[in-house]
């Protein structure tokens, strides 16, 4: 009988024991499955985010009452009206950007038409830039005058002899020969308000936004007039157009063709002059090469022997120096462009301060020559233009 009751108390004992290591088990299990279930959720929520559809871009034209909301989609100018939920028809204002779904029902805001605008938009009231801070380039610099500034400071002129003077200007050439630089000196002695802007900044992730930053930028220029546009490095947004499918390259042609209609359309630009600068004018579509939008398109080479004599003295004027021979400096610098030739400026006065001495000697600017000359060589090829 004890032997009996002896063995149910060691049977019991290993049960419990099993139960035990199976409630282990069980523990371990749903650990494992929460952990399990939590990878499905993510995956879900990122197989949902690929599968959503893209979002449009729309403005608020006006607030109807009772919830309905007055939209003009941008890009297409596509007009409808909404209902939206109290809670969202409280933060609605009249222009706020509003993303939209296929179904038109809006989605949540994104800003207003004001902000984008002061997002992209550098306004300098009046360059203090000159053409006495520009060496060489004269036939160039007169060119542009001609079409951007004498329309602006003697419009008389072009009434008496009844010619219309150039919608706009191309500069073209390899960087650093001073494009930026002629178009901030004409801006100066027009006094025009001065809008300049990266051709990469009219390039944005929502449809129909860039096309919307481009009306936005011309109505801004003749809200300023008389104004000077400004758009460098414009082979961003008007490079040649190709039909690859993608909704990027869909997005960057409604841009240009944008761009085309603001430039030569139906509505006066006013005293507004459009100027734009690129590194490749072979990239850019015929389109906007035209007569028409720009009339005129002019190269800004590498300076020559003369340019080189006129730039190293511009740059050399506040320097003082001790033995220099700027024309023994002049074959040394060859192809090079102004804006090389103003880092061996700077260059050869900071061997001087190394030196701890008041003066800079012709053996600084050797050095210097040698230095940005050595990192032109190793730097990527940049100068491809046509």
């Amino acid at each position: 009988m004890e032997d009996s009751v002896v063995n149910v108390s060691s049977d019991n004992d290993l049960y419990k024991l099993q139960l035990q290591e199976m409630k282990a088990k069980i523990l371990d299990l749903k650990m494992q499955n929460e952990l399990l279930q939590k990878e499905v959720n993510q995956l879900r929520r990122e197989n949902n985010q690929l599968k959503r559809v893209p979002l449009f871009v729309a403005a608020v034209v006006d607030k109807l009452g009772d919830g309905e909301v007055y939209l003009r989609q941008q890009g297409n100018n596509q007009e409808y009206i909404t209902r939206v939920n109290p809670e969202l028809y409280a933060e609605l204002k009249t222009g706020m950007k509003v993303a939209v779904n296929n179904a038109l029902s809006i989605v949540k805001t994104v800003g207003t038409v004001y902000d984008a605008r002061v997002r992209v938009m550098e306004l300098e009231a009046v360059p203090d830039i000159t053409f006495e801070q520009i060496g060489g380039l004269k036939e160039e610099i007169e060119e542009v005058r001609e079409a951007v500034e004498y329309p602006l400071t003697r419009p008389e002129v072009f009434e008496d002899v009844g010619v219309e003077p150039p919608k706009g200007i191309l500069l073209y050439g390899p960087p650093g020969t001073g494009k930026t630089l002629i178009a901030k000196a004409v801006a100066h002695n027009a006094e025009a308000e001065f809008i300049r802007m990266s051709g990469s900044e009219l390039v944005h992730k929502f449809i129909g936004e860039g096309a919307q930053l481009v009306r936005e930028l011309f109505t801004f220029a003749r809200e300023h007039a008389p104004s000077i546009v400004f758009i460098d490095e414009i082979d961003a947004v008007a490079s040649m157009r190709t039909n690859d499918g993608t909704s990027g390259s869909a997005e960057v042609q409604r841009t240009l063709m944008q761009l085309l209609a603001e430039m030569d359309g139906f509505d006066n630009r006013g005293n507004v002059r459009i100027m734009a600068a690129t590194n490749r004018v072979d990239m850019l579509d015929p389109a906007i090469l035209r007569p028409g939008r720009f009339d005129r398109i002019i190269e800004i080479p590498v300076p020559d022997v003369d340019s080189r004599r006129e730039i190293f003295k511009i740059h050399t004027a506040r320097m003082n120096l001790s033995g220099v021979s700027l024309e023994g400096l002049l074959p040394l610098t060859e192809g090079m462009t102004g804006a090389e030739i103003q880092a061996i400026c700077r260059e050869a006065g900071m061997r001087a301060v190394r030196r701890n001495v008041r003066k800079v000697e012709h053996a600084d600017f050797l050095e210097a020559i040698e230095k940005v000359g050595h990192a032109e060589k190793n730097a990527p090829d940049s100068r491809m233009y046509i």
